[in-house]
């Protein structure tokens, strides 16, 4: 039995190791991506060439496959687009054929900015700074990321294409692509498929390991204008307080929204309220009004706008609600 276990262990061992070096590109061994490119290879992002399965990393790079690789490897897509018609990619690049294998690519690629020329032919060699813009441009569509204020100084940066120099210092400064020995891009070179898929690497990595900047949500802004403060005496414990303002339409109310007291004082805290999405209102400004009640030893002071703070409500008009009525004869634009 212990035999027979050795014996089957020692065939998988040789099997997994004959699947190894079958899955392995044969001419990557000791180019200075050879680890990333396997990755990418595991990964299924890079697929050879040729019979012998070979990656040729020293090859020049088409701009067909350079868009496929960043598209693939940045898991680009447009599923949560829906389309009136379907999509040709002709519609975007006249060169190119709808029924060729990268029609899909571009179209992908078109979609989620990457910034592609229209006159681009497919067939043509892609530069270093061509690869290098489309691949930023793929990364910050992953989200919107925070960059060191830094700039890296090419000694051959008057040869860079102005349109792709951003990009391009925002690789340099991830480490993501770097100078060579004489400080310079050579940014009109063909990419090398090796360099390209070491970038490649790089910028999967970064967006694996790099959360982007949340949104920062901007406050919207307070829709009614001409707010106004009135009092009067409802007895002599009891004063009545209206504030009023002017509305874009009739869709729109006013509310108490709190009041606070401070010292005498009661502050008065309103919000707006919000006309109905499903509904139509004619442009006419609107006044609008709110009503509360508190006691006649404190003075009605009107709080910030749209700011609402811990404290009584207070009595909000006769029916427990807001009222409006249209300003007569003022139009929007009079």
């Amino acid at each position: 039995m212990l035999k027979r276990f050795a014996l089957f262990t020692m065939m998988l061992l040789l099997f997994l190791s004959a699947s190894q070096s079958v899955w392995a590109f044969s001419d990557i061994k000791n180019d200075p991506n050879e680890a990333k490119i396997a990755e990418l290879q595991k990964m299924g992002i890079l697929s050879g060439s040729g019979k012998n399965d070979v990656f040729q990393p020293k090859g020049k790079l088409t701009y067909a496959a350079g868009i496929t690789m960043i598209v693939k490897g940045l898991g680009l897509n447009i599923d949560n687009i829906r389309f009136i018609k379907e999509p040709k990619v002709t519609d975007s690049f006249p060169k190119m054929k709808d029924d060729a294998w990268y029609a899909n690519t571009f179209i992908i690629a078109s979609l989620n900015g990457l910034d592609i020329p229209r006159d681009t032919d497919p067939s043509a060699l892609m530069t270093r700074e061509q690869f290098a813009h489309h691949l930023m441009k793929g990364i910050l569509r992953q989200g919107d990321f925070a960059f060191i204020d830094l700039y890296v100084v090419m000694k051959d940066e008057a040869d860079v294409e102005q349109t792709y120099m951003d990009s391009i210092q925002k690789l340099l400064i991830l480490k993501i692509a770097q100078l060579d020995k004489e400080q310079k891009f050579s940014p009109k070179t063909a990419v090398t498929r090796s360099d390209a898929a070491g970038w490649l690497h790089g910028a999967i990595q970064f967006v694996k390991n790099t959360p982007p900047v949340p949104p920062i949500e901007e406050p919207v802004p307070f829709p009614l204008y001409d707010l106004q403060l009135s009092s009067k005496a409802v007895n002599s414990d009891i004063s009545e307080v209206t504030v009023s303002a002017q509305a874009p339409n009739p869709g729109y109310g006013l509310r108490i929204s709190s009041i606070s007291f401070e010292g005498d004082q009661a502050i008065i805290h309103v919000e707006p309220i919000y006309p109905d999405k499903d509904k139509f209102y004619a442009q006419v400004i609107t006044n609008v009004k709110a009503v509360t009640y508190i006691a006649s030893g404190f003075k009605p002071v009107l709080g910030e706008v749209g700011a609402s703070v811990g404290g009584s409500t207070g009595i909000i008009g006769g029916n427990g609600t807001s009222s409006s009525s249209p300003a007569p004869d003022m139009a929007v634009g009079q």
